[in-house]
């Protein structure tokens, strides 16, 4: 009596499509079979990305533990999550001939949001993610987890603008959207598209007859990709593509692959080909060439990452020096939530000796440098805040007669110390009112010259900051139109701090009026065992 083949499968409505395709392929060569289905790891676990579970394997470790185990003749797989090397004992024994290996992208409403900034867009996948952020940096992803039918339902639960999928998925069990989009710039996860069929392989009556469902054209192509994956040592944690295909008309398989930071902002790109039959390092080749172009510290970068523990945003551009003085497990975002335009001063502002100067930022410094030469600058008595705006102003304009540690201090000084009770004031359009209205009660005139203009660019940061590093109260108000309070505010002086307490629990302010200070009042902060 012939044997009876036990398909094991996962028990989602695509995983059975797909065992019910080799049980009828087995059924035409003669062959009787039944399907088990067994539950997987990543089908119980679906509140988390598929690459935090650390998991080898999450969609086969069951059916492989089920055939050793003698309680399944073969697993049936998407190739695409199967690990590049297989358990000890267990084999690949066909590839069925491959689907459509495209993403696509499944619409909630229209395409329109391509082109605006802040589209939203749903998939589980690393890769995908990746290759989304690289084309569309200003977009968002958000996760999406379950079975192809869960998902969609999801999506049509959620104010998403789409989401990623499998295009083979979709299509095997009749359920792609008549609108869905091919994202054909999108390089797939190698293998998909590829259903593959696992034994073990000392079982000779089943590997006789999967080898039967073999497509050789496709086990050339997924080995190459797998291979590809495997010499980049990939797997699920790396956002890895690679694609090979076989051109009929030249018999050449062309390959391309691509390598990807996890938030998209660098990629690695490999294309090319080699006869069929001589195709045996063509991988090794490409995996090389991605290696030798930074992808291992590509990876490595995504490594550190991965290790932080605290999540803090700059308010203002660092220099690379100044991001390396933080330890690896705090990571740092940065943007200018304040743009500064200088303003062209009229000549008639510097025809006379000016006597009292007062700057109060290096911003005012450079504003005034914009329209006038040093020799064209007649400046008697210069007063200013700030070490920093001091020791700009003496390299590039003339000697400082006080500097002062903040705007108040430097108005009392020169309350008690000026002889002509005339000052003349370079600022911004927004200013705090603590220097001029201090200056006109003790009767002095202050006459206003606005060099520049102070912009708000605020922008929308993650959830997952814990701490902001503010350098002005201007920065505050520019944070607060796109972004909440549940943080730490980290300020450069009293001054600044003073306003973010009106709106901030939690409000820190460094020894020093300066950046330095402020990254390590940061690491101070979060090496505390608070």
């Amino acid at each position: 009596m012939q044997k009876t083949i036990r398909i094991g499968t996962r028990d989602s409505q695509l995983a059975l499509w797909q065992a019910k395709k080799v049980r009828r392929e087995l059924l035409e060569l003669g062959y009787d079979s039944q399907i088990v289905p067994i539950k997987s790891t990543g089908d119980l676990v679906l509140d988390k990305p598929l690459y935090e579970l650390g998991i080898t394997g999450i969609f086969t470790k069951n059916l492989d533990i089920a055939m050793l185990n003698g309680d399944i003749d073969i697993a049936v797989h998407s190739l695409k999550d199967v690990p590049t090397v297989l358990p000890e004992g267990i084999i690949q024994a066909a590839v069925l001939k491959r689907a459509n290996y495209n993403d696509i992208l499944v619409l909630k409403d229209t395409e329109e949001f391509f082109g605006q900034p802040n589209g939203v867009i749903a998939t589980g996948s690393l890769r995908r993610k990746a290759m989304w952020l690289n084309r569309y940096p200003t977009h968002k992803v958000v996760d999406l987890r379950g079975n192809v039918n869960t998902r969609l339902q999801k999506l049509e639960d959620n104010d998403w603008n789409g989401a990623v999928f499998a295009a083979a998925g979709l299509e095997r069990i009749g359920i792609r959207p008549a609108g869905a989009i091919n994202l054909s710039w999108m390089i797939p996860a190698p293998a998909q598209g590829v259903i593959m069929i696992a034994c073990l392989e000392k079982n000779d009556f089943v590997k006789d007859a999967c080898e039967q469902l073999n497509h050789y054209e496709t086990q050339v192509c997924v080995g190459i990709e797998r291979e590809f994956l495997n010499q980049l040592e990939g797997g699920c944690t790396a956002p890895i593509g690679a694609l090979a295909y076989v051109d009929e008309k030249t018999e050449e398989i062309n390959f391309k692959g691509v390598l990807l930071k996890r938030d998209g902002s660098k990629k690695i790109t490999v294309n090319k080909t080699a006869k069929m039959g001589r195709h045996r390092y063509l991988a090794k080749d490409c995996a090389d060439y991605v290696i030798n172009r930074g992808g291992k510290d590509l990876m490595l970068e995504d490594e550190e990452i991965s290790a932080v523990k605290h999540h803090i945003y700059s308010t203002k551009k660092l220099s690379e020096d100044q991001k390396k003085t933080l330890p690896h497990t705090i990571g740092i975002q940065d943007s200018d939530f304040i743009k500064i335009r200088f303003n062209r001063i009229p000549p008639k502002v510097m025809k006379n000796e000016i006597e009292n100067v007062i700057i109060t930022s290096q911003n005012g410094v450079e504003a005034i440098l914009n329209s006038f030469t040093k020799n064209e600058l007649q400046f008697k008595d210069i007063y200013c805040v700030g070490r920093r705006t001091k020791k700009l102003i003496e390299n590039r304009i003339g000697k400082v007669t006080h500097v002062a540690k903040n705007a108040k201090k430097l108005a009392e000084y020169l309350a008690k110390e000026l002889d002509t009770k005339e000052v003349t004031y370079f600022c911004s359009d927004l200013r705090l009112d603590i220097l001029p209205a201090f200056l006109k009660t003790q009767d002095i005139v202050v006459n206003e010259v606005e060099v520049y203009k102070t912009m708000l660019s605020s922008e929308k940061i993650s959830d997952a900051v814990s701490g902001v590093l503010f350098y002005s109260p201007s920065g505050i108000e520019s944070y607060l139109k796109e972004n909440s309070t549940d943080k730490v505010a980290f300020c450069i002086g009293e001054t600044t701090a003073k306003e973010a307490r009106k709106y901030f629990d939690k409000v820190e302010v460094a020894n020093m009026p300066s950046v330095e200070s402020v990254l390590e009042l940061v690491k101070t902060y979060y090496a505390s065992p608070s």
